[in-house]
C-alpha cells in the first residue's frame, strides 16, 4: 500500500479551505503552512485568469530528505509509505529542508504567538505539543487515516478538488483519475516519485 493524493486543478478555486483546515487540524505556528495554496495570474487584460496550485509535502517514494537526514528523524513508514519526521530524533539541523526539490518543510524554532500578549488558550492547547527547534510537515493526517477517516484537507475541501487514496492500488480511484486524466508530479525530473499527482484545469 502506498497512500497518494491527486488534486484536480479544473475543480480547486483557491478557496484556502484547505490550508485553513490543516492548520485548525495541527495546530500549527505562525507561518508554519503544511498545505499552502500558490496563485498565479496569466493572460494580458481583458483576458486574464488566476491559476491555483495547492502544495503539500508529496511524501516521495525515493525521499531525499530521508537520504539526507543525518539522524533518521526523517523516515518513511514501510506500511503505507508516509514520509513523517521523529521530533525525539530531529536535532534541527535542516538537511532535510535543503534536499526537499518541494520546499514543504518548516523549522519550528522560538516559540511564535499570534499576539503581542503571548499565546491564547487555544494557542496553548493547540501549539504546545509542537516541540521547538525541529523541523515539521505535512503526515497525510496519519492518525486521521488510521481511524479510517480522510485527511483533513481532503475531508473539508467544498469543491472535491482533493481524492485520497491507494496509488498502489490500479482500481482505485486515485489510479484511475491519473491515468485517465493524464495526472502528473511536481518536479519529475528529480527522480523522487512524489505520492501527489496535479490533473490538468
Amino acid at each position: 500500500m502506498r497512500w497518494g493524493m491527486v488534486i484536480d486543478l479544473r475543480r480547486c478555486i483557491g478557496c484556502y479551505g484547505c490550508q485553513l483546515s490543516c492548520k485548525a487540524e495541527h495546530g500549527t505556528p505562525p507561518g508554519v503552512l503544511f498545505a499552502r495554496v500558490l496563485k498565479q495570474e496569466e493572460g494580458q487584460y481583458p483576458n486574464v485568469r488566476q491559476l491555483f496550485l495547492p502544495v503539500l509535502c508529496n511524501h516521495c517514494e525515493e525521499a531525499p530528505c530521508v537520504d539526507a537526514c543525518p539522524t533518521g528523524a526523517s523516515f518513511k513508514w514501510e506500511e503505507d509509505g508516509i514520509v513523517d519526521i521523529d521530533p525525539d530524533k530531529c536535532v534541527g539541523c535542516r538537511s532535510c529542508m535543503m534536499a526537499c526539490p518541494y520546499s514543504n518543510r518548516y523549522f519550528n524554532d522560538s516559540p511564535q504567538h499570534y499576539f503581542e500578549d503571548g499565546a491564547t488558550p487555544y494557542e496553548q492547547a493547540r501549539t504546545g505539543r509542537h516541540q521547538t527547534d525541529v523541523v515539521m510537515k505535512c503526515n497525510f493526517c496519519r492518525d486521521r487515516v488510521r481511524a479510517g477517516k480522510k485527511p483533513a484537507c481532503v475531508a473539508n475541501c467544498p469543491t472535491v478538488a482533493r481524492i485520497f487514496g491507494d496509488l498502489d492500488d490500479p482500481t482505485s480511484e486515485v489510479s484511475r483519475l491519473i491515468k485517465e486524466r493524464g495526472g502528473f508530479p511536481l518536479h519529475p525530473e528529480a527522480g523522487t516519485r512524489p505520492s501527489v499527482y496535479y490533473l490538468p484545469p
